[in-house]
C-alpha cells in the first residue's frame, strides 16, 4: 500500500507550531515574571526619618521638640501612684487646660509666673477636712471662679509643672534602654515610625514621617501612662483672667 504524500502546507504548519507555542509559553512567563510587584517602600514619600537609625529618631524628634513654640498634650500620666488625666495647651510663656485628678477636676492657666486655678464648688469643699455650712458658703462663691495660686503656696511649684512645656515633655518623653526601631504605625491618620526603649518596656515613642518629625504618641514605661502630642505650633490665645473673675481663697491649695 504506497503512503500518501504528507501535505506541504500542514507540515509546515505543524513544523512552525512547536516554536510559536514556545515562543508564548516564554512570553507569558517573562510577562509573569515582569508584572511581579516590587516591595512597597514604607518611607516613599515621607520625611525620610524613617530610614534612621533608631538613636536618631529620637534626637531629631527632641530638636524638633525643643524648637517648638506651641503644643497641645492629652492623656493620662501616672505619677506617684496618682493617676492625672490631662488636656493641656501649652507656650513657652504658659499654657492652659483641664487636669483630673481621682474625683478632683480643674483647670488651670498660666501667664508668664501668674498661675490660677478654676474649679467647681464640690472641688472647694473638698478642701476643707469637715466641710460645714461656711465652707459650703466659701465653696460656692468660689464656684467657677479663677483663684490665683500664691508663688508661696505649697502646690504652686506642682501645679505649674502641668503648665511648663519645657519641664512637661522633658518629663513626660523620657525613653529607658537601648533604643530599637519599632513597627510603622499611624497615629490620628498621620504615618508614624515608632521608637523603643528597652524593646518596649522603656517606653515607645511615635514620630511624625509627615512633615516635621514631631512626636505623636508616647507610651510611658511601666503603663504610667499615654500622651497624645497634637497643634504643634499652633498658635493659641493666653491672658490673664478680668479681675472679676478672680477671687482670693485665703489658705493653702490642696490638689492630692
Amino acid at each position: 500500500m504506497t503512503a500518501h504524500p504528507r501535505n506541504p502546507v500542514t507540515a509546515l504548519r505543524t513544523r512552525r507550531a512547536v516554536p510559536v507555542a514556545v515562543l508564548l509559553l516564554g512570553v507569558a512567563a517573562g510577562g509573569l515574571t515582569g508584572c511581579s510587584e516590587e516591595p512597597e517602600d514604607p518611607d516613599a514619600g515621607t520625611n525620610g526619618v524613617g530610614r534612621l537609625t533608631a538613636g536618631k529618631i529620637e534626637k531629631k524628634a527632641r530638636q524638633e521638640v525643643g524648637a517648638a513654640q506651641a503644643v497641645r498634650l492629652s492623656g493620662n500620666l501616672v505619677s506617684k501612684g496618682r493617676t492625672y488625666e490631662l488636656d493641656m495647651r501649652l507656650r513657652k510663656d504658659g499654657g492652659s487646660g483641664r487636669v483630673t485628678s481621682g474625683s478632683s477636676t480643674f483647670e488651670l492657666l498660666r501667664v508668664e509666673k501668674d498661675l490660677y486655678l478654676k474649679a467647681g464648688a464640690e472641688f472647694w469643699k473638698s478642701q476643707s477636712k469637715n466641710p460645714g455650712t461656711a465652707d459650703s458658703e466659701a465653696a460656692g462663691k468660689l464656684d467657677d471662679k479663677y483663684v490665683k495660686v500664691p508663688a508661696t503656696d505649697p502646690s504652686y511649684q506642682r501645679l505649674s509643672g502641668f503648665t511648663d512645656m519645657g519641664l512637661l515633655l522633658d518629663g513626660v518623653l523620657a525613653l529607658h534602654g537601648d533604643r530599637s526601631k519599632g513597627d510603622y504605625t499611624e497615629v490620628d491618620g498621620v504615618r508614624a515610625i515608632r521608637v523603643a526603649g528597652g524593646g518596649g518596656t522603656g517606653g515607645t515613642l511615635d514620630v511624625a514621617l509627615e512633615g516635621k518629625p514631631y512626636p505623636l504618641r508616647f507610651r510611658r514605661a511601666g503603663d504610667a501612662g499615654v500622651i497624645r502630642l497634637t497643634d504643634w505650633n499652633k498658635e493659641f490665645g493666653l491672658k490673664a483672667p478680668e479681675k472679676d473673675d478672680v477671687v482670693d481663697y485665703g489658705q493653702k491649695i490642696n490638689t492630692g
